[in-house]
């Protein structure tokens, strides 16, 4: 009787079963790195704005603090964006006739809101209390990274859960003097104690001693986030 299948057939099937072994795993690990992509988190994803505002100016080059924009940061769960009336503030005074700032002054001129594109948008289905986290020590930077330094904003961190454990686990790795939360150069060599005036501290001594003067607890329970 002729033969069915050529000889390199054993070859073609073992190669075939090869490569159904390593494909399966060798898709979820793509699938994981795919869901945490920039593409999928939009992180480092600046957008285009009605008006290309610079924060590497206005914070780094003028020393503005956040908080003069970002009235309420420190106050309740969503931190605001800034109404136009605070841009004016300035620009009722400099660059009156700037071309760039159109936009603006037809804002305030009109009472209508510059439609600014969102850059962090958490999930829906979970809670975040800006207040609570200035309130317990953690700086800007921490979320947003070096925003002083961005000419267009972008979303630092991916967002997603496992990005917020990495703090929630570790706050003394984060946390910091409430007078340095918009202070975007400090770090915890700075800090002097006036009990321990010489000493030098690391960010583990300083976030250690912190974290018992503010009560600030790992909570990584889901109830903390998902309510």
């Amino acid at each position: 009787m002729a033969q069915l299948f050529p000889p390199y057939a054993n070859t073609l099937f073992r190669v075939a079963i090869l490569g159904v072994l390593l494909g399966a795993p060798g898709l979820g690990v793509a699938a994981l790195v795919f869901v945490r992509s920039p593409y999928m988190t939009g992180a480092y994803n600046a957008k285009t704005q009605p008006i290309q505002f610079s924060h590497a100016h206005h914070v780094n080059g003028l020393g503005i603090d956040c908080r003069y924009c970002h009235t309420s940061a420190e106050e309740v769960a969503h931190s605001n964006v800034p109404p136009t009336k605070t841009c004016m503030n300035c620009h009722s005074q400099i660059w009156v006739g700037s071309t760039m700032l159109e936009p603006v002054r037809e804002s305030f001129n009109t009472n209508k809101s510059i439609e600014w594109q969102r850059l962090h948008r958490l999930a829906d289905f979970a809670y975040f209390n800006h207040s609570i986290h200035i309130t317990k020590g953690i700086g800007c930077v921490s979320c947003h990274g070096q925003i002083n330094h961005m000419q267009a904003v972008y979303q630092k961190g991916t967002l997603l859960m496992e990005w917020c454990l990495n703090c929630h686990r570790n706050p003394e790795d984060h946390l910091r003097p409430r007078d340095q939360i918009t202070n975007f150069a400090w770090s915890a060599d700075q800090y002097k104690d006036p009990e321990q005036p010489d000493k030098v501290w690391t960010q583990q001594e300083l976030g250690n001693k912190l974290k018992a003067e503010l009560n600030v607890r790992s909570l990584i329970e889901c109830s903390t986030c998902h309510r």
